[in-house]
């Protein structure tokens, strides 16, 4: 009785101070005594569907174990609930919300700025300079800026936006088309694979089938 007893008023401690300490509220699930359906499925520590059952037997599944019932798909008729340890669930679920946070944190918007008539040299400096954002886990916003009657040839910056495209490949994947704003031409490029947006670049390539080799040369 007394081994018994200390087990009861151990479980009882911790369920008191997840209740004092994890107040109920709308983005968290309810534990234990807060879960308010009067029966739940229900699966155990090892994973195992137990099928439909009263709450208050769950609640004493959960207490045998020394564990915790903790409501993980409340949405669900009936709810379903898990038995496991509810402070390591929670301290895990919060280093998880917390990496989110700091990858978010470090993650900025670089951005780098080009001409139509931008010359090899000044292009491949700048590439390199992407390339390194992208692997640093930043998004960058690729800019070309027209100048006076530089506006009639468009079509110029988005050859060289097609060329950023194709050569940070596999680095980066196109997040926002090409695109004006003013006197800018911008495009936004996010870390991970290319997807679609490089074929444009390759079309003029394609001709080399029927023998056109000039088509290399161009490029």
């Amino acid at each position: 009785m007394c081994v018994a007893a200390l087990v009861f008023q151990n479980t009882a401690r911790r369920w008191s101070v997840i209740s004092n300490t994890n107040a109920y509220k709308e983005d968290e699930p309810r534990v234990n005594s807060e879960i308010r359906a009067s029966e739940v499925l229900l699966i155990d520590d090892q994973g195992n569907k137990l099928g439909v059952v009263p709450t208050k037997e769950a609640l004493r599944l959960s207490e045998e174990r020394e564990l915790d019932l903790v409501e993980v798909a409340p949405q669900a008729t009936p709810p379903v609930c898990r038995i496991l340890d509810y402070g390591k669930y929670r301290f895990q679920q919060q280093k998880r919300d917390k990496d989110a946070r700091k990858k978010q944190k470090n993650q900025t918007v670089k951005e780098m700025k080009m001409r139509p008539k931008i010359d090899q040299h000044d292009y491949d400096f700048k590439v390199r300079a992407i390339k390194g954002f992208l692997e640093d886990g930043h998004r960058v916003k690729v800019s070309i800026f027209f100048r006076g009657r530089e506006m009639a040839f468009l079509d110029r910056g988005r050859e060289v936006l097609n060329r950023v495209m194709s050569d940070i490949s596999p680095l980066g994947k196109v997040e926002t088309e090409p695109r004006m704003e003013g006197a800018y031409m911008r495009m936004m490029v996010s870390p991970g694979s290319v997807m679609g947006a490089p074929a444009p670049a390759k079309q003029p390539e394609k001709p080399k089938q029927a023998g056109r080799e000039g088509g290399a040369e161009k490029a």
